[in-house]
């Protein structure tokens, strides 16, 4: 199939309008899931994963052995292994960078301020789908050990009571604690609520399917959540100058994901946008998953052709991508410009896939146009800012009437009262 090449925006309508979490059949269905882990634990877990994933699981075979994790080491490529500990380094080095650091102050009387703590538990969902997503493990488990974390677990689908040695190897080699076999809405509903076998965890972090995401939202306010994530998708923008074998094979990085994924190219250049719609066919032929690739394409792909740079930073903040490439001459003169993205890949060597799997940078990121308000996964998400607070006798003193005047204007007289009393001589 070619990549559609659209005049204007306005002609792409179809193709940046995106839908959210609205149906309401699989709400139903992940509802009855959820309530039905949460009163029935570790009974309605296995009967679960044994309807979706043909898992025979129990309380002894719930969890990966250490045994299958040595065999998971042993399955892989010794090459793959040495690629696999060089992308956990960098990972875990850039989410050590920085930490939220305590910041307690006096002044006079007053002390004010925050003290920081990491979250006990962490639950990290991994997809099971259609490929081994080793990379999402590092991307959940990394941050939160970087963070803090105490006890991390790791829940993926076992297909048949199998995961993939790869998910394996990764969550052992980023330090998960335990690695639990199974998926879906139960493995959520498992996390958020406890059961016999597994741990109640305080934030569930990392991707899924539409199950998994509306399972999370249905468990938030019991568990803090990453954010809310759908199908991939990248925005593209780029110059006349850009190589067009480059900019073809990243909108197809993105729209081998899944067939709701999306991938759209901004350029000011016809000429590019033409040359891009060739190679595209012409390398979505040679790939594996075109099926895939093509289904994204055609629904949720193109090319749209916009007057000059200023006018694709508006769409792309418009859009506020899960993934923005700017490939263009003056990359960091439009940075600057840019306010709703994920994360941002500045310049024609910067493809995708570097934050995907080897930068550093997260790569759980938010979709559907939630960048404006949702960021990218950090260690943050595993950490909590607590006040702190102390006041002196003499401060009390001086500060106390204005407390209590503004308690008795709320009609809150044992607030007032609870100063009041004190500012007796």
């Amino acid at each position: 199939m070619k990549l559609k090449i659209y005049n204007n925006a306005a002609e792409a309508a179809g193709i940046l309008s995106r839908g959210g979490f609205e149906d309401e059949e699989i709400a139903a269905s992940v509802r009855e899931i959820v309530r039905g882990v949460r009163g029935g634990g570790d009974e309605a877990l296995f009967a679960y994963c044994k309807k979706f994933d043909g898992s025979d699981l129990d309380k002894n075979s719930l969890y990966v052995t250490q045994k299958e994790i040595q065999e998971a080491y042993d399955a892989l490529d010794p090459a793959l292994l040495s690629s696999m500990k060089k992308a956990a380094e960098n990972v875990f080095a850039y989410h050590s960078r920085n930490p939220m650091r305590e910041d307690i102050r006096t002044e006079g009387g007053r002390t004010t301020g925050y003290t920081v703590r990491a979250v006990e538990r962490a639950g990290i969902y991994v997809p099971g789908g259609t490929a081994p997503l080793f990379s999402s493990v590092m991307m959940g488990v990394l941050p939160a050990k970087a963070a803090g974390v105490e006890h991390i677990f790791v829940a993926t689908p076992a297909k048949g009571g199998k995961v993939h040695p790869a998910v394996i190897a990764a969550a052992d080699l980023c330090g998960a604690e335990r690695i639990l076999k199974a998926g879906g809405a139960q493995a959520i509903a498992a996390l958020a609520y406890g059961t016999e076998s597994v741990p109640k965890v305080d934030v569930i972090a990392g991707p899924g399917n539409i199950y998994v995401t509306l399972a999370k939202k249905e468990v938030y306010g019991q568990v803090g959540l990453d954010m809310l994530a759908g199908p991939s998708e990248i925005l593209i923008i780029a110059d006349a100058h850009q190589n067009p074998v480059f900019v073809a094979a990243d909108v197809l990085s993105q729209a081998e994901h899944d067939r709701r994924s999306r991938a759209i190219l901004l350029t000011d250049s016809r000429e590019l946008a033409e040359k891009v719609q060739a190679e595209a066919e012409r390398q979505l032929g040679l790939l594996p998953r075109q099926e895939i690739a093509s289904c994204s394409l055609e629904k949720g792909g193109g090319i749209i052709l916009v007057k000059d740079m200023e006018e694709a930073v508006r769409l792309a903040n418009e859009i506020a991508p899960e993934h923005l490439e700017i490939s263009t001459a003056n990359c960091e003169e439009l940075l600057p410009k840019i306010r709703n993205a994920g994360a941002v890949f500045l310049g024609g060597w910067t493809p995708e896939p570097v934050g995907d799997y080897f930068a550093g940078p997260d790569h759980t990121l938010p979709t559907g146009g939630s960048a404006r308000f949702f960021e990218v996964l950090n260690q943050d998400v595993f950490l909590r800012k607590m006040s702190v607070i102390r006041y002196t006798r003499e401060q009390l003193q001086a500060d106390g009437e204005d407390i209590v005047r503004l308690a008795e204007n709320e009609h809150l007289d044992a607030h007032a009262n609870a100063v009041r009393l004190r500012l007796k001589k």
